[in-house]
């Protein structure tokens, strides 16, 4: 059987893992593979490589090796970070996010908010860009924590975390920067940045799924989520996944070199090649959140008047993988709620799809991608008898109003 090659614009969901972190992983799996707890040698000795990652992970954002919670994913950080703050400030039953969070922060606060909490979301504008004068006004009420991304995970849209922690700190809230998609992508330097709490992800950056970590402040007080041993200096129970973790410091030291040796510069000029091709080759389509920074791997385009669904499956058909801004649900199609509060139109919200590449995309990835879109666009608005006069179709479809 012939497999057919695989374009993959999908990076923000995950990445290929790559060779340097594939070979540094590998011996821990077969030849070093005790336990870090162990009295022994074979199995203490590994306490070596495990401090050897954290210092890569703290490299990575401008942080101190002793900062470095490691942790199981991104979800598990934030949720760790959350409870974290708010169990060490009880007298503040507050919290603020952004209209615009990921799911595992959201679902968090709204749980929260069945405690007793008040949970204030900040929105965004058009382009997705945080609301600046509504978070000075939220804080003017004595606030637990602030827990915004740093980019977004759909649209690639950047806060502006500088004056995002001003605010913060100038209400004297604690302050959770989810960095998923932003570490890798772009410098961070926590040196420089009031961030409190800050969450990162290996498999986002060519490293093993499975393995994420979590950046305290030195001083910042911090309650365990998961209890158990005394890994982590007690901050988080569990045995080491050391293959992960040896990963995960790999895949952070080749992400700043990246950075640093302008790697990613040519991703973001491959972005905007594929992001030009497509808005001249296809007519009534938008970059959504293309009027403000953006991380330059990312391009969230809109198509009128057509389903991201289909759109997917055609590419699928190519073997080009991207992934849309809506998902189907029990048969009913659910907009992303990130372009809904950006008030994207009906007409472009289900036709939205996301593009996100990576420091192994090429240019005949996307010269393929330029060829079959606009085939696969013009054939799916054949079949689509909608336009901007007849929208009801999709109002109806959704959970709730358009805000």
């Amino acid at each position: 059987m012939t497999i057919k090659p695989i374009t993959y614009f999908d990076n923000n969901a995950t990445t290929q893992v790559s060779q340097g972190v594939l070979e540094a992983m590998l011996p821990f799996y077969r030849e070093s593979y005790g336990n870090p707890s162990s009295m022994h040698h074979f199995g203490g000795n590994l306490s070596l490589q495990i401090a050897q990652a954290r210092e890569q992970v703290a490299a990575l954002i401008g942080a101190e090796s002793t900062e470095v919670v490691f942790t199981s994913c991104g979800s598990e950080g934030n949720n760790s970070a959350i409870r974290s703050a708010l169990s060490n400030n009880s007298s503040r039953r507050r919290i603020i996010t952004t209209a615009v969070e990921h799911p595992c922060v959201l679902n968090v606060a709204k749980q929260l908010q069945s405690e007793g909490y008040d949970h204030v979301v900040i929105g965004v504008d058009g382009d997705g860009q945080l609301d600046l004068g509504q978070l000075e006004e939220a804080l003017k009420v004595p606030t637990a924590l602030v827990s915004t991304m740093a980019a977004n995970n759909e649209t690639g849209v950047v806060f502006p975390l500088e004056a995002i922690g001003q605010l913060v700190k100038t209400a004297g809230a604690l302050w959770h920067v989810d960095a998923v998609q932003l570490a890798g992508k772009a410098p961070i330097d926590l040196r420089s940045l009031p961030v409190d709490l800050l969450t990162l992800s290996a498999h986002k950056i060519h490293g093993p799924k499975g393995v994420g970590a979590l950046y305290v402040r030195r001083a910042t007080r911090f309650q365990p989520w998961l209890l158990g041993g005394h890994q982590e200096r007690g901050r988080r129970a569990g045995t080491e996944n050391v293959a992960g973790l040896v990963g995960f410091g790999q895949a952070a030291e080749e992400a700043k070199e990246a950075i640093e040796n302008d790697v990613i510069a040519q991703v973001a000029k491959l972005r905007n090649r594929l992001e030009q091709g497509l808005l001249a080759r296809i007519p009534d389509c938008v970059v959504n959140g293309g009027g403000t920074t953006r991380l330059g791997n990312t391009s969230n385009i809109g198509f009128k008047y057509i389903e991201g669904e289909a759109i997917l499956f055609s590419l699928d058909s190519h073997g080009i993988c991207a992934s849309s801004g809506s998902a189907c649900t029990s048969g009913s199609l659910e907009a992303s709620h990130v372009l809904r509060a950006m008030a994207i139109p009906y007409s472009v919200l289900h036709g939205s799809i996301r593009f996100s590449l990576s420091r192994f995309s090429t240019d005949e990835q996307v010269d393929l991608t330029l060829q079959v879109m606009p085939e696969i666009v013009d054939r799916l608005r054949q079949l689509s008898p909608f336009s901007d006069d007849d929208v009801s179709w999709l109002q109806q479809m959704e959970l709730a109003p358009n805000p």
